[in-house]
């Protein structure tokens, strides 16, 4: 008896109760190459997010049983699948909790489905890299005791590894690479965001503060991101640092 080999296609794991929503969504994604699979409550959407690999998920906040925010969560303790999360108000400080917790984007229910599409490919274009695709300039980063490494994506501080999320390790690279220059915000927007973004857009802001946290960072007295007023952030050269 022949098997069927398995499925190259990119999995999306949708967590939403709208269940028209979520058809919608299967319906448009699929004739695209995209396997989507659908669950419609809190739990559900916890047990499948952490029990199968997936290329991205996408996560409403309103959902039964556990809000977005508690899946989110409990998401971020073992994965560092991208997740884009859908906000039915369009509520900045919704944003701002989900990016804090560890979204990789956020979009209103009011989307289009070009603009879902763009966004998915957006957060799952920084996680689809492979080992032949290596290059010279992905040679392992070493900054004080930080270690960063492009290949692998992966980033550890006193030999402990860091748990990133894509959009925080491509942040951690970027101002990396120039390290003691200075990064503007629209410069970093337009690298991990790759979209069109709203001109007092703080997600930045935000994803750096997680970022500081998890490097045990204190913005008033930093060793390793400075902000420069006016300008932007700066990861701090222990080598050249002359402030």
């Amino acid at each position: 008896m022949n098997s069927s080999p398995p499925s190259t296609r990119p999995r999306l794991l949708v967590i939403d109760d709208d269940r028209k929503l979520c058809r919608l969504i299967a319906d448009y994604l699929d004739p695209l190459g995209y396997d989507v699979t659908t669950v419609h409550t809190g739990p559900d959407g916890v047990e499948r997010a952490t029990a199968e690999a997936w290329q991205a998920i996408i996560l409403d906040l309103m959902l039964p049983g556990l809000d977005g925010f508690e899946v989110l969560k409990q998401i971020r303790r073992t994965s560092d699948v991208p997740v884009l999360m859908l906000t039915a108000r369009g509520d900045e400080a919704d944003r701002i909790v989900g990016l804090e917790i560890g979204a990789d984007d956020y979009l209103p229910k009011t989307f289009s489905s070009r603009e879902l599409l763009a966004r998915i490919r957006a957060v799952t274009r920084r996680t689809a890299r492979t080992p032949a695709a290596l290059k010279d300039s992905d040679a392992e980063i070493v900054i004080d005791k930080l270690r960063i490494n492009p290949g692998s994506r992966t980033a550890a501080l006193d030999d402990q590894a860091l748990v990133l999320t894509p959009v925080e390790f491509e942040l951690l690279l970027s101002l990396a690479r120039a390290k003691g220059r200075v990064k503007t915000r629209d410069h970093l927007l337009e690298q991990i965001r790759e979209r069109e973004y709203e001109v007092f857009d703080r997600s930045i802001d935000v994803h750096i503060s997680a970022l500081r946290k998890k490097l045990g960072d204190d913005p008033k007295t930093p060793h390793f991101i400075r902000t420069v007023r006016a300008a932007g952030y700066m990861l701090i050269d222990p080598d050249a640092d002359t402030y």
